[in-house]
């Protein structure tokens, strides 16, 4: 599966990439894609967490999710995706929810994390413990009631504007200033809508940002 890679980022890449674990928190809109596009990139391990099921509501945005997926696990039928698209990664299910009662995840050696969750405290959570710990990750802010792709990017947290949560997520962490994904569009609805297109960038974009993270770029 590396033979398109290979010219990209060369045998010394591939390496990094495939001795390399990352985590997935969240794995819905955006976490889903992230991890199926850190998979399909050569990454070895990648550990997934998130304790859902797969809803009818979500099949308009999330990879995972299609009528016969319906009440299924969400790590479940990720690990299966993956597997299917790499065999040879391995893959952790953590089929939990990330909150102060279960930090299980950090038993682990983690080369980065993403941080693809909805809860505000259990997002605040992760990324206090990924400070604490001086574990490298990238943080998505709010891709809902969104529809231009073309103004998503990879910022720092205190270059976000637009953005609510990443507001909150600022006023939490004054004192610190990570990578986030986020959108400088404003809200085009009150109502909580969501749009793939927008959705699966951010899950891209934080994706390639751990990739280029990893292999040096």
């Amino acid at each position: 599966m590396n033979e398109r890679l290979l010219p990209l980022f060369k045998e010394e890449g591939l390496k990094k990439l495939n001795n390399a674990t990352v985590a997935v928190v969240g794995v819905g809109g955006v976490g889903g894609i992230c991890a199926i596009t850190l998979a399909r990139s050569g990454v070895g391990t990648i550990i997934i967490q998130d304790f859902d099921k797969v809803e009818e509501s979500n099949i308009n945005r999330q990879i995972i999710a299609n009528y016969n997926t319906i009440g299924l696990y969400k790590v479940d039928v990720l690990e299966k995706q993956i597997k299917e698209i790499n065999p040879n990664c391995k893959v952790i299910k953590l089929n939990s929810f990330f909150d102060k009662d279960n930090l299980s995840l950090f038993s682990y050696n983690i080369d980065y994390v993403i941080d693809a969750i909805d809860s505000f405290e259990s997002k605040c959570l992760l990324i206090e413990n990924c400070i604490n710990r001086n574990i490298q990750f990238i943080s998505s802010m709010g891709a809902a009631k969104k529809l231009d792709l073309t103004k998503v990017s990879i910022t720092k947290i205190n270059k976000t504007s637009y953005d609510p949560l990443a507001k909150k997520i600022r006023n939490a962490f004054k004192n610190n200033n990570f990578y986030v994904v986020s959108s400088t569009e404003e809200p085009k609805c009150e109502e909580l809508g969501s749009y793939m297109p927008v959705v699966s960038t951010f899950g891209i974009l934080a994706a390639h940002h751990v990739i280029m993270k990893i292999i040096g770029e």
